[in-house]
């Protein structure tokens, strides 16, 4: 009975370690850019965009679809980092043990 109580403690810290973490996600911000930095966008660690940056110069009609696609590529890097960033977060946290592909933590 002993090991199952010192498990339920250990999964109970674990729980708290992990409401721990996705709040320093929610708070740590990653950033994205494309043409030179030209256009540049902002994500927290958990995919919220926070912010975007326009370079004045792309904003013309003629630049219409070179703006698009730099803002898809700028999210796009900063989505990687993101997740990037989430992930050494819960390496961290589940002490480098491998997870199955797709496992996401928390359930």
């Amino acid at each position: 009975m002993m090991d199952f109580m010192g498990l339920m403690k250990q999964a109970q810290q674990m729980q708290a370690k992990m409401a721990e973490a996705q709040l320093e996600l929610e708070q740590t911000v990653v950033e994205g850019e494309a043409g030179g930095g030209m256009v540049r966008v902002a994500l927290t660690a958990k995919g919220g965009m926070k912010s975007i940056s326009i370079d004045p110069s792309l904003l013309t009609p003629d630049e219409k679809e070179i703006l698009q696609d730099l803002i898809l590529t700028a999210h796009m890097q900063a989505r990687a980092k993101a997740e990037e960033a989430m992930a050494e977060k819960m390496k961290a946290l589940t002490g480098g043990l491998p997870l199955p592909p797709g496992f996401k933590l928390p359930f």
